[in-house]
């Protein structure tokens, strides 16, 4: 039996594939599911073009995420964290601080998105990297001063 499935199954492949399978694995277990559909002609030509779709939505996203991109490469963000002895920090800048300082200044981005190695614990300026999408990242300058 003929399939086409409609989500990613980890033993089977990703959503769009078109496989064949065992009838009744198919028919008692993929279809009712919803994890797959019967490879008809119609059903191949739906998938097309949601393919087709799909391929133009990511090419937008991506043009959208490169322009926030842009905007996000010509700003800094100044976090002030109290310091004892010799400039040393109580604690440190993470990602949620960061995210909260550029919500401050009007950009919407996910703690997630933003790619720290370890968190800042030291006075200075950084370049922090924000993955916005797979292929976008943006580079945004942090000031870390004392309050």
């Amino acid at each position: 039996m003929k399939i086409i499935l409609r989500s990613d199954h980890e033993s089977l492949g990703k959503a769009g594939d078109v496989l064949t399978v065992k009838d009744g694995y198919g028919r008692n277990f993929l279809i009712p599911k919803g994890i797959a559909v019967l490879a008809t002609p119609k059903n191949v030509k739906l998938l097309e073009e949601e393919r087709k779709l799909s391929v133009r939505r990511e090419a937008r996203e991506r043009k959208d995420f490169e322009t926030l991109a842009g905007e996000l490469e010509k700003i800094s963000v100044t976090a002030s964290v109290a310091v004892g002895e010799e400039d040393k920090i109580f604690g440190s800048v993470t990602s949620q601080q960061i995210a909260d300082l550029l919500n401050e200044k009007g950009f919407d981005v996910d703690k997630r998105k933003i790619v720290l190695a370890e968190p800042i614990k030291a006075l200075g300026v950084y370049n922090v990297p924000i993955k916005l999408h797979s292929e976008v990242e943006a580079q945004i300058r942090l000031w870390v001063v004392k309050e």
